[in-house]
């Protein structure tokens, strides 16, 4: 049987192995594929795992002995789910692997965003604090989180834990989500629509799904509604916000600062507006990648194809 993994360079850049996967078969490992090679490279394959590399219908329809589809991340629109359930093509996902990790982004960017750890400390080395008359300095305001209010757009599973470690930090919680879970054990918590949310909070974070109607939730209007000293953070998916919006109202004190790990478009293009947006930190989509989670991913990714051999396939996206 022959297996093909068509971007494996991210999963994988060498510190973890493909033996797991490579015991099913024939297996072909490409760090990357451009769309021009991949009917080439996947001809006569059973078994494809793609990352970010796009399986539209008109790849899909050139691959007749294609029957499983393993995505290598949580978020499966790079492939069309719907054609390959018309070609019985069973298609996975590997959801929950990052948890933690995504959740310790997000609190990294925005105790930098309150403390700016990295400018004082370069500060520091430059030779501020031996040449200061003081015991002390700060070049940029500090900001304590004890008795300010998150909210959280998305209450799933790393919405909850991020509300975890945000109540650690003696933070108020407001949540919004599609679906409302039982929250009754948080006395810290309420549940809110999107504009009551953005109004009360003194951060603002998105762990929602990119689906049609939470693309661009994040826009001109939705950011006016917050206060002019909240903070905003996208550890999810870039299309959930506006760029050239997020820039604006940055650079206009519409906002105090964001904390993005994603954007629109990835890699995006050089001229970006947030590359230039005020107290805009942004970090390239790394929430996801460190090697524990990765490691998870990995063992998911096998377990996923191991159960669809036996006949007892799990995370199926396209049911």
């Amino acid at each position: 049987m022959k297996l093909v993994v068509l971007d494996g360079y991210t999963l994988n850049p060498g510190d973890l192995n493909w033996e797991g996967i490579k015991k099913f078969g024939d297996l072909e490992v490409h760090d990357r594929t451009p769309e021009s090679q991949i009917v080439e490279r996947c001809q006569g394959a059973e078994i494809i795992f793609t990352n970010k590399t796009p399986l539209r219908e008109a790849i899909l329809s050139q691959l007749p002995d294609l029957k499983y589809i393993g995505v290598l991340a949580t978020g499966y629109n790079v492939v069309d789910v719907d054609y390959a359930k018309t070609r019985g093509v069973v298609v996975a996902n590997v959801p929950g692997y990052g948890t933690a990790s995504v959740v310790q982004m997000t609190f990294a960017l925005l105790l930098e965003l309150c403390q700016h750890v990295q400018s004082h400390s370069d500060s520091v080395r430059q030779g501020d604090w031996a040449a200061s008359p003081d015991f002390c300095y700060w070049n940029y305001p500090l900001i304590e989180l004890e008795g300010k209010t998150i909210g959280i757009i998305g209450f799933g599973s790393i919405g909850q834990k991020v509300a975890d470690i945000a109540t650690a930090f003696g933070m108020n919680i407001i949540g919004f989500s599609r679906t409302r879970s039982d929250q009754s054990h948080r006395k810290n918590f309420k549940w809110a629509e999107l504009n009551e949310l953005l109004k009360e909070s003194d951060v603002v974070s998105v762990h929602c799904p990119l689906f049609p109607e939470t693309q661009g939730i994040i826009n001109k209007d939705s950011l006016r509604l917050m206060k002019r000293t909240a903070f905003f953070l996208n550890t999810s998916r870039g299309p959930l916000m506006v760029d050239q919006d997020l820039a604006d109202a940055l650079n206009e004190g519409i906002i105090a600062g964001a904390g993005i790990d994603v954007l629109s478009v990835e890699p995006p293009s050089a001229d970006n507006p947030l590359f230039k947006a005020k107290n805009c930190l942004i970090t390239p989509h790394i929430a996801w990648a460190t090697k524990e989670a990765r490691s998870r991913l990995m063992g998911i990714a096998e377990n996923n194809l191991s159960s669809f051999l036996n006949q007892k396939p799990i995370n199926i996206v396209n049911k």
